[in-house]
């Protein structure tokens, strides 16, 4: 693929969804940094349901645990994560490294991970899986900031 088509495919990836964002770019830039780095150094452990670290997870115990780690508190929950006080939401547009990515399923949030920058979460996302980098394409999405 050419860089344009790249570039291109990547814009349109990030249109636009409702929301408002309210947290300062630059701090949120840095939480969100060392929110990616911390992620990555749990790359390859594994899934378990209701598990919150710090050697296996499910998608909201990783985020949960992430956060934690940068003295943020959150809830051990998607779905409350999303209306946790602390955490902003934002459109497609606004998306930083290190904010929070929603997937909604069935009408409700189901499942929980932090935004990598080039269309990618890290995430754990089921049983027999790892924590790792997925992409976000072909899901329904909204999005949150940790503040």
């Amino acid at each position: 693929m050419s860089r344009l088509a790249s570039l291109a495919a990547s814009v349109a990836l990030l249109a636009p969804v409702a929301g408002v964002v309210t947290a300062s770019p630059a701090e949120a830039t840095t939480l969100g940094q060392r929110a990616v780095t911390e992620a990555s150094h749990h790359y390859g452990q594994a899934y378990r349901y209701g598990a919150a670290g710090p050697t296996r997870f499910d998608c909201s115990g990783l985020t949960t645990y992430i956060f934690q780690r940068l003295g943020r508190s959150l809830p051990h929950n998607a779905a409350a994560q999303y209306s946790a006080r602390g955490v902003r939401h934002l459109s497609r547009a606004s998306l930083q490294v290190g904010d929070l990515v929603f997937t909604i399923r069935s009408g409700g949030i189901r499942h929980v991970g932090i935004y990598a920058g080039a269309g990618q979460m890290w995430a754990a996302t089921q049983t027999g899986d790892v924590v790792r980098k997925q992409s976000l394409a072909g899901r329904t999405l909204v999005f949150g900031r940790v503040s």
